[in-house]
């Protein structure tokens, strides 16, 4: 049994997660965020990951996995993008892993196969129109994955997936139609969004010991959209 914290571990990607793990017998302590439906459940936690001094009291000494899911998708013209809405992001998706990481770092270090994974998108590695905000924040996960991954080896790995669109709550302004999600499925080599749960399988395979020979990686899940062009 081991110990795993999710930051947005309430919704899409992150509960498919929670739930995963849980299934296979571990502890998972996930947060949320503006959502008390889950404030009598067991083992959430309300949190706000741009606080300066996020309280992450509720965590055990030990942690063998981090898992950090918050996200935006803010798709517009490039002249249309404000500073502050990048310095937003950023703060969201780079600054929050960042602030998180920096406390739990003994606790992931009293861990024999300690584990991170980070979430990048398809966009950093296939360039697509009105997605500069989104790749800006993503392409700073990659680097960041990397660069830790080689400070920490070998006491923890840390990788990060980069899915195309994915059918959660996070993207239901782009799938919010059978049509829309036909034709974004049609886009993928694999004619169909991802779900969830194939996130989920594959961040749970970066979190266990069966991926103890794999750091540093950018594992594209997307359908082949980043690697192959059909038709």
């Amino acid at each position: 049994m081991k110990n795993y914290l999710i930051i947005g571990g309430s919704s899409g990607i992150g509960k498919a997660i929670r739930e995963q793990l849980i299934s296979s017998g571990n502890n998972v302590y996930a947060t949320y965020f503006q959502n008390d439906t889950f404030a009598t459940e067991e083992n959430y936690f309300s949190l706000d990951v741009r606080s300066e001094h996020p309280d992450l009291s509720f965590l055990p000494d030990v942690l063998d996995g981090f898992i950090y899911c918050p996200g935006a998708i803010d798709l517009k013209p490039f002249n249309r993008i404000k500073e502050a809405s990048i310095t937003e992001d950023l703060n969201l998706q780079v600054m929050g892993a960042v602030r998180i990481l920096q406390l739990i770092l003994p606790k992931l270090k009293a861990s024999s196969q300690g584990s991170v994974v980070l979430f990048s998108t398809v966009a950093v590695q296939t360039g697509f129109p009105f997605h500069a905000q989104v790749a800006i924040s993503k392409g700073a996960i990659e680097g960041l994955t990397r660069s830790l991954a080689a400070e920490f080896a070998p006491t923890i790995r840390f990788n990060a997936i980069a899915p195309s669109l994915t059918n959660t709550p996070l993207a239901e302004k782009l799938l919010s139609s059978p049509e829309k999600i036909e034709a974004n499925g049609q886009r993928h080599p694999l004619k169909r969004i991802g779900e969830a749960e194939d996130i989920a399988e594959a961040a749970c395979f970066l979190l266990t010991d069966k991926s103890s020979w794999i750091t540093g990686q950018i594992l594209h899940v997307d359908g082949g959209m980043s690697s192959l062009k059909i038709g």
